[in-house]
């Protein structure tokens, strides 16, 4: 009987990722979206290191070269700026700049939120009244006024946009949690697990947490892309990132004097804004349904029918 047993090869273990990939293909916007994204981290990552010194050499006589013109090398293949520099080498090493202020301030609101939300949600209407009165006095003041506030009397630099950005974005997490801790905790795996006598931090981060986490992991890719807005509106209004360092949003500022005469300084940044933001947008929607075991179902019968 032993050697039967050691004769049976166990069982494969299928990955968890894998019906995601295969949903995620067959959803072929969600899925040139991802594509897209990654594209543009990338562009984050190794832009800088590759292209910085191309980025910033200044060519005067190349001044608002016209864009689709290769007689001054591919990298004009966009165009150049007011002092020669050309635009495609310039919109790769700016997004790292935007994917960093972007990704730091996401990630940063969803800790402090989702630690907040929890704690308040979980341990009582004492401590749930405290936390939520702090939330409500960061929302009453409009989040680009503050913005524009802080950034003024600290002085416009990546670690403070960070910073004051995170700060009005806390609210939104802080609540979402909370709503979901509320109705979470009164499932029944999670009283099995007080009545065993869990302690109240393993309840929190192994039986609701993982819960949890999906719709914080949606929020958060929807509201990348809001962040990578106000980054760029407090840009374009020259109290965000400064020269030089350069992000998407700056670039447009500095185009916008030259829209009549070299529309291409201001276009090129806007589009990837653009291009950036409407593929957060399609892979959040794709998300919210791929994460949420009670609407998986969708994508799962879609795929069924395909095949």
């Amino acid at each position: 009987m032993s050697d039967l047993t050691t004769a049976i090869p166990p069982a494969p273990t299928k990955s968890r990722a894998a019906p995601l990939l295969a949903m995620l293909w067959r959803d072929k916007l969600a899925f040139v979206s991802a594509i897209v994204l990654i594209i543009i981290v990338l562009f984050a990552l190794l832009g800088p290191a590759l292209l910085s010194d191309l980025a910033t050499s200044q060519n005067l006589r190349g001044r608002n070269s016209p864009p689709f013109d290769l007689a001054r090398g591919w990298a004009f293949v966009l165009g150049g700026d007011s002092l020669g520099r050309p635009m495609l080498a310039r919109l790769i090493v700016a997004a790292r700049s935007t994917m960093l202020v972007a990704a730091g301030t996401v990630l940063a609101a969803m800790v402090v939120g989702a630690v907040l939300g929890l704690l308040a949600g979980y341990l009582g209407k004492h401590v749930s009244q405290a936390i939520m009165r702090l939330a409500d006095v960061i929302m009453s003041f409009p989040s680009l006024l503050i913005a524009v506030i802080v950034l003024y009397v600290l002085g416009p630099s990546i670690p403070n946009m960070i910073l004051v950005l995170a700060i009005t974005r806390i609210p939104i997490y802080l609540r979402t949690t909370r709503a979901e801790v509320l109705e979470v905790r009164q499932r029944m795996f999670v009283q099995a697990a007080v009545v065993m006598g869990a302690s109240n931090g393993r309840i929190i981060l192994r039986h609701i947490l993982p819960v949890v986490a999906p719709t914080l992991v949606t929020i958060a890719t929807l509201d990348f892309a809001f962040v990578m807005l106000a980054e760029s509106s407090l840009s374009f209004l020259g109290i965000g990132i400064q020269p030089p360092d350069i992000t998407w949003g700056l670039m447009v500022a500095q185009g916008r004097p030259y829209l009549t005469t070299a529309w291409w300084l201001a276009f090129w940044p806007g589009l990837l804004i653009v291009i950036t933001t409407l593929s957060l947008n399609l892979l959040s929607n794709w998300m919210r349904v791929a994460l949420d075991p009670s609407q998986r179902w969708r994508l799962e019968a879609r795929s069924t029918k395909d095949e």
